[in-house]
């Protein structure tokens, strides 16, 4: 396996420097970083697996000359598994950034583009495998920094720079409350290395352990995005080059989901008190619910799929938060099922969501517009993104045989287990939050039928979709690679399911695999299969058989089949693309329903004839959601700093002296402090 670990790093570091090794040739640059990454990602996808199944975890050390720094890695099932995921993903978004990087040549270093790309997956895969605090925050905030730059690809544009400055400064103050907690558990533990945070020389008093979580919670849910953390995610993710939005929004987020995971689980050795499970059950089931409502709203796609991956953070802590929960009650079985649901949930959303934004990005190369409303009739012209983006659609919506399908089904047992815990008020919060689950279901479905139909289905509206075209080969190869793993791991639990209780079962202390899988692991049983099961390849098949059923009576009763074309039918009237759904007509009836919490503004100015004021001659609509968050917690926290910042600069009088009777102040005080 340290073979492939050095492939891995290999590709990544030649992927970084041959492409700045030869200017002036756009071609070969954009041709020699996704190789590069394509060979890594590769590798890394094998070194995940072999991870996976392997007995022991696989270490590795390298000296430093930094104090507290050691470049240790470990490769345990976490990791492992969390290495896979992060591969497979950049696999096919490598893949896909062959022909798309053609949309950035002339205006954007492709070169530099390619390198940065290398350089943040490398980053990205260190952070799952560091086994030294200092290390893991080296990588995490590298990773930080080139997803910035990445972002801010196309920094002329002022949205951009905003969206840049916004993730910027969200995504350190996470990393500040990451860094407190890692100080309290290497205050406890003497050494900043993962070994000794598990087994610290003086184990932490219970309000220091409720701090460290706390402080892990607020820094991992900051990236993850979850609710009211998450507003960064709608600004950074759409104006970044969309194979790195698939890799942002993907995987990256799941780097925090992966740090709370190893805090609670690994370093606690889950054992924590009930609050902190019904706390992220709570984040996760607000962040459900609020991340589709405000994604309904939206119809710039790539912003739309944003709110999306605030909402399946919120499923993914939903599994992990009832995990947590059942831990703490020592129902260890249903700990694990939690735990696997999460991680289901996690690997499920990072291929399905990669595929969606590297569909938006096969739309925005194809029309140069992110807005739904200039889309229409593009199945007909772009057939293949369309059929992938279909099956994206269908996968983030939890409709059977796709992947999202049997990871949600999964959470929602887990869920309705809680009547084997012994205190009331959890039982009734867990079912309560599978009803949110399913409202959030129902949501999700409404979101991308609005999201398909209004972009795909119908007739252009507008110049740029009316001359779209089907993207390059590598692009739809990308796209393809996704929706193999959509449908694998969607009708083939049975062999998902024992992979990743090798991830849970050290955590949660036992194997469940063997109850979960019934019937010779072709149908799914939340650990009693009296309870409930599944047979997602029985489905699968079912599914066909009715859909080649119908084939078959339509052939049989109406005779050969026969094409033929001819103009829709209108009541007389030649149909036009202004008599289409739109996508702001057709979340009206939900905005009014949750206009509580929508709080929409609608503005409508008519302009009428000069010879009568009852025939209008030109009407502008506008309807804006409220910004509650930043309204009314940001804002006011921005206003406060910048108020506090104006009192403070006064001590910034120019003057040397002053400045150097600062720093003799502060030694005299560290002193005495250290005395």
């Amino acid at each position: 396996m340290l073979n492939l670990l050095w492939i891995l790093l290999g590709g990544y570091v030649a992927g970084i420097l041959l492409p700045l090794c030869l200017p002036g040739r756009p071609e070969f640059q954009r041709l020699t970083t996704s190789v590069a990454a394509v060979v890594a990602t590769s590798a890394g996808a094998v070194l995940g697996l072999l991870g996976l199944t392997s007995s022991e975890p696989v270490t590795g050390s390298f000296a430093s000359t930094i104090p507290l720094l050691a470049f240790e890695i470990r490769l345990d099932s976490l990791s492992a598994f969390f290495v896979f995921t992060i591969s497979a993903v950049g696999l096919a978004a490598s893949v896909y950034a062959m022909g798309y990087l053609r949309h950035f040549e002339g205006h954007v270093s492709t070169a530099k583009l390619g390198a940065l790309f290398n350089a943040y997956l490398l980053c990205m895969t260190f952070v799952v495998l560091a086994n030294n605090g200092f290390f893991f925050l080296l990588a995490w905030e590298l990773m930080s920094i080139l997803s910035y730059f990445l972002v801010v690809t196309e920094h002329e544009k002022a949205e951009v720079r905003y969206a840049g400055l916004f993730y910027v400064i969200m995504t350190h103050i996470g990393t500040a409350f990451i860094v407190v907690a890692f100080l309290i558990c290497f205050q406890s533990a003497g050494s900043f290395s993962f070994e000794a945070f598990r087994h610290p020389k003086q184990p932490l008093s219970e309000g220091m352990k409720a701090l460290v979580f706390l402080m892990a919670l607020i820094g991992f849910g900051t990236k993850a995005g979850i609710v009211p953390l998450h507003v960064w995610l709608p600004y950074a993710h759409p104006v970044a080059p969309s194979h790195v939005s698939a890799v942002l929004s993907g995987v990256m987020i799941k780097t925090a989901i992966y740090g709370l995971v190893r805090v609670c689980f690994d370093f606690f050795g889950g054992q924590f008190p009930w609050w902190w499970g019904f706390t992220v059950l709570f984040l996760g089931a607000t962040s459900a619910l609020l991340g589709v409502m405000y994604a309904l709203m939206e119809h710039d796609l790539k912003r739309l799929l944003a709110f999306h991956s605030v909402e399946n953070i919120g499923i993914i802590l939903m599994g992990i938060g009832a995990g947590m929960i059942f831990q703490s009650y020592g129902l260890k079985e249903l700990a694990a099922l939690g735990l696997l649901a999460g991680l289901y949930h996690t690997i499920n959303h990072a291929i399905f969501k990669a595929l969606l934004f590297l569909g938006a990005g096969s739309l925005l190369y194809a029309t140069r517009t992110r807005n739904m409303e200039e889309y229409g009739g593009l199945l007909r012209r772009m057939p293949w993104t369309g059929s992938f983006f279909l099956v994206g659609a269908v996968s983030i919506c939890a409709l059977p045989p796709t992947n999202g399908f049997v990871s949600e089904w999964l959470v929602f047992q887990s869920l309705f287990l809680s009547f084997q815990i012994p205190t009331v008020f959890l039982k009734l919060m867990l079912p309560i939050a599978a009803a949110i689950l399913a409202l959030t279901g129902v949501l999700a479905l409404a979101c991308f039928a609005k999201a398909f139909g209004i972009a795909f289905l119908a007739q252009p509206r507008s110049p740029h979709a009316r001359h779209a075209e089907e993207v390059p080969v590598p692009m739809r190869v990308g796209m393809g690679i996704l929706v193999t793993l959509c449908v694998a791991l969607g009708i083939a639990p049975m062999v998902v399911v024992p992979l990743l209780d090798r991830v849970s079962a050290p955590l949660a202390g036992v194997s469940i695999a063997s109850k979960v899988l019934a019937i010779d692991g072709w149908a799914l049983a939340p650990v009693n299969v009296e309870f409930s099961s599944l047979s997602t390849p029985v489905l699968a098949l079912l599914l066909v058989a009715l859909a080649m059923l119908g084939l078959g009576l339509a052939v049989v009763f109406g005779g050969r089949l026969r094409t033929r074309r001819y103009k829709t039918w209108g009541c007389g009237i030649t149909l036009s693309p202004r008599m289409e759904y739109t996508a702001t007509g057709f979340v009206q009836p939900i905005k009014r329903v949750f206009s509580t919490i929508y709080q929409p503004t609608v503005k409508l100015e008519t302009e009428f004839l000069a010879e009568s004021r009852y025939f209008a001659k030109r009407r502008h609509f506008e309807f804006h959601i409220e910004p509650i968050f930043e309204k009314y917690l940001y804002d006011p926290l921005v206003a406060f700093f910048g108020t506090l910042a104006d009192r403070l600069k006064v001590i910034q009088a120019g003057s040397l002296h002053l400045y150097l009777t600062y720093i003799f102040v502060t030694l005299i005080a560290l002193l005495l402090l250290a005395v």
